[in-house]
This record gives structure tokens, C-alpha cells and sequence, in this order.
């Protein structure tokens, strides 16, 4: 091991034993080759795009794959950036059992984009920034792998799928949930009818995020805060938006409206995705959604053309992120969690029940897979459109205090409830969205 390195070994497995925990996979050489790889002996050449905590953790999941050679980190904050490229520089000076150089650091994604021996990104940027840096991606050519929440508004979601697909890209939205095991088995037996036709569904996640009203503070040196905003109004800097540097907590961006859609799109994005799979609705959505009202409406409620209704909340004494309430039983299900009423409706071999949900157990290895075969992922971006709409569609309806009827198929409002105009929000220049 070069003296260089200032990893001890020990550092080295504790910093990737989540990924270590996966399978690895190998690929012939001209399995790259075919799909015209550029990337050292023909891997898949990765760039990271954000490296707060989320993205941290991205790269440990991804640097272990044989098949992977991660090359640029992009972030605007100076330590960050510097950390990471530092951070995969170790990871192969320790694989190699010799000094490693080779990872490019940028300020601007856009210089990382321009490469053209990066085949794949992996986006982990606050939620304002998914949809430009990914359809930037797509038409540059890349493979994508974007964090949810998908978008920040729904216009922006469809203008994914369509990049993606005008560019014969592969893409799959960081809704991981779908590669563990209870919520496969969950949305599975709700899907061939072990608890009869399904009712209710509760999901339960947090509310709305509120218009930004933090005060401004003082900025050390390092941090590109005009390019952080990118699409959000000008205001002045303050540490809970974009806390300097490396730290291990998730920043509180999450909460305000320039930036993203609080809990409802943070673990909406989550729940409410597996509520559509569970429903049947990966191509879909509700017709129909109410805000509360504190008379005869209590919660945020989503009516479906099928007649299933949708709460936001959990139901009364059940402790679960989702509950599909059917005519038979209940099938609850949250992460290391689950449970079904009555016990019978368990009662079979999951795997033999003749509808058949994809089955992935490794959200990062299956992107990856389908890199090299070409064909979709467990959570394609049709999929984290989708579900993203779904959080979207909650939060405009109690944003305006109103009723909202939706067509799932045009993804327009109908009957006159509702506003198209609330489907996109106005963005500073240069990062509009057509």
C-alpha cells in the first residue's frame, strides 16, 4: 500500500461496508465496449454531481462495483468537491496497492457534462437542481442515476421523462425503497388480491415545505452561492440552506419552497411511490385530490378512477409508512417493517403468485445492470414522474387551499379545479426548462 494514502485499511472497509454488504457483479469487457464505454479497460465511467451526505453515500454504494471507475466529483462548495475527489483518489490508491490520481473536480456540472468519456452520472444536487442537470445529461449522452425527489414542480418531471427518452438514456430515480424485500412482498400480494379489492391506502409522511423567510448571514470564501440558487429567486445566504463544507445531516433546503416540497415530496417520494405500485399506477395517478378543510375533510385526501381513496397519514394505531386497507385485510409495510391481517393473507409462496412485480435487491447494482442491457430499472424516470406528481399534487392543493380535479393521462388539471399554470413556476436565466 503506498505510504501516501492516509486511509488505514480499517477506514477503508468502515467507509464502504454498506456497499460491501451487495454482491458485486462482472461484466466481460466487451459488454462496455458494445455500448461504447471510454472509461479505463473499458468500465463504466461515472461523474457524481452534489456531494453533500447523500451523495457521500451514493459513492460509497457505487465504488466498490468492478465494473465502475468514478473520474469527476461536481459541487459548488471548494471542501466538499475536493473531499470527495480526494475520498475515490484513496478508495483506488488502497484497490490498487498504488498511488492513484484521476479524479477531475469541477465547480460547474456543465464542465463535467462536456466530458466525453463520462458515460453515466449520478445526481445527488438539492431537489431545484434534478431536472436541469438531468436533461443536460440526457442530451449530452449520459446514463442517469438522479436522487428523488424526481422534480421540484410537475412540468419538470415530464420534461425528464421526455429527454430521457428522446436520448435513448437510461435512468433510474433514487426511490430505493422499490429494491427491498417488504415492499416488494407487500405491493406483490396486494397486487394479485390476497386482501380482496383495495379500499383505502394511508401513507404516512410529512407536510408541505413554506416559502423561505430565513435571514441572511454572512459567507465565507469557497461556496458559489448564485450557482447553489441556479433556478431560485436571488436572496441572501444562510447556513440552514447550505451548511459549509463536510458534515453528516441532511441540510434543510427540504423545508422551503424555492428548493423543494418538505416531507410531502422528501419521504413522499418514498411512500407514495410504493402506494402507486402497490395501486397499479406506475403509469398513472388520482383523478381527484382534496385538501383538508377541518369540517368534514380531515386529512389531504386523493380519490383514484377505480374508487380506491388515498389519505395522507397513518391510520389510526397502525405505526407503518404505507397501509393498503382491502376488503379482506390489511397489508402494512414500512422500511424493516411488516405486517398483515389476518395472518392468512401471507399464508403463500410470494414468488410463485401469478402477478409478478419486478423483483430487484440492489437499487445500484440493477441501475448498472441495465446500463449494460439497455432496458429499464425497477425505478425508471416514468416511474419517479409519476410519483413525484402524486406529492406535488397534495402539496398545490393545500398550498391553494382548494380542490384539484386531475386528468392522469393529459397531467392537466380539469373541470375548471385546478390551475395549469401551478404545473411549472418561474426560473431566473439561465436554468429554464422548456
Amino acid at each position: 500500500m503506498s505510504q501516501k494514502s492516509n486511509v488505514t485499511r480499517r477506514q477503508f472497509l468502515r467507509r464502504t461496508a454498506v456497499a460491501a454488504a451487495a454482491t458485486p457483479f462482472l461484466l466481460p469487457s466487451n459488454v462496455w465496449t458494445a455500448r461504447g464505454a471510454s472509461g479505463p479497460n473499458n468500465r463504466l465511467t461515472l461523474g457524481f454531481i452534489g456531494t453533500g451526505k447523500q451523495g457521500r453515500f451514493l459513492m460509497d454504494c457505487f465504488l466498490p462495483h468492478p465494473t465502475v471507475q468514478v473520474v469527476a466529483v461536481a459541487d459548488v462548495d471548494t471542501t466538499r468537491r475536493e473531499f470527495h475527489k480526494k475520498k475515490a483518489e484513496e478508495f483506488y490508491t488502497i484497490k490498487q496497492d498504488k498511488d492513484f490520481k484521476g479524479v477531475t473536480p469541477y465547480k460547474d456540472f456543465r464542465d463535467l457534462l462536456a466530458r466525453k468519456d463520462i458515460d453515466a452520472v449520478v445526481i445527488a444536487a438539492p431537489d431545484h437542481w434534478h431536472a436541469f442537470i438531468a436533461i443536460a445529461a440526457a442530451k449530452s449522452g449520459k446514463d442517469i442515476y438522479c436522487e428523488k425527489p424526481l422534480s421540484l414542480t410537475i412540468h419538470e418531471a415530464r420534461a425528464m421523462v421526455n429527454a430521457t427518452r428522446e436520448n435513448n438514456r437510461i435512468f433510474q430515480t433514487g426511490s430505493m425503497q422499490r429494491s427491498s424485500n417488504e415492499f416488494w412482498k407487500a405491493c406483490t400480494l396486494v397486487r394479485n388480491g390476497r386482501i380482496g379489492k383495495v379500499r383505502e391506502v394511508y401513507v404516512n409522511v410529512g407536510g408541505p415545505s413554506k416559502w423561505c423567510d430565513l435571514p441572511a448571514e454572512p459567507m465565507e470564501p469557497g461556496l458559489d452561492w448564485d450557482m447553489w440558487l441556479g433556478q431560485a429567486p436571488m436572496r441572501p445566504y444562510n447556513s440552514i440552506l447550505s451548511p459549509r463544507g463536510v458534515h453528516d445531516f441532511f441540510p434543510n433546503w427540504r423545508n422551503y419552497r424555492e428548493y423543494s416540497g418538505g416531507m410531502m415530496t422528501d419521504w413522499g417520494a418514498h411512500h407514495f411511490d410504493i402506494a402507486q405500485w402497490g395501486l397499479g399506477m406506475d403509469d398513472s395517478g388520482p383523478v381527484e385530490i382534496i385538501p383538508p378543510n377541518g369540517r368534514d375533510v380531515k386529512r389531504l385526501t386523493y380519490k383514484y378512477a377505480n374508487g380506491v381513496v388515498m389519505y395522507h397519514g397513518a391510520l389510526d394505531g397502525y405505526n407503518f409508512g404505507i397501509v393498503f386497507v382491502g376488503e379482506n385485510g390489511k397489508v402494512c409495510v414500512d422500511r424493516g417493517k411488516f405486517k398483515v391481517e389476518p395472518e392468512s393473507v401471507a399464508a403463500v409462496n410470494v414468488a410463485e403468485l401469478p402477478v409478478k412485480l419486478y423483483r430487484s435487491n440492489n437499487h445500484y447494482k440493477d441501475f448498472l445492470d441495465h446500463v449494460a442491457d439497455r432496458q429499464r430499472p425497477i425505478c425508471d424516470v416514468e416511474i419517479g414522474a409519476r410519483s413525484v406528481t402524486v406529492c406535488h399534487l397534495g402539496n398545490l392543493a393545500v398550498w391553494n387551499n382548494t380542490v384539484l380535479k386531475w386528468n392522469p393521462q393529459t397531467e392537466r388539471f380539469v373541470d375548471g379545479a385546478g390551475d395549469n399554470a401551478w404545473l411549472d413556476r418561474p426560473k431566473r436565466a439561465p436554468w429554464q426548462i422548456a
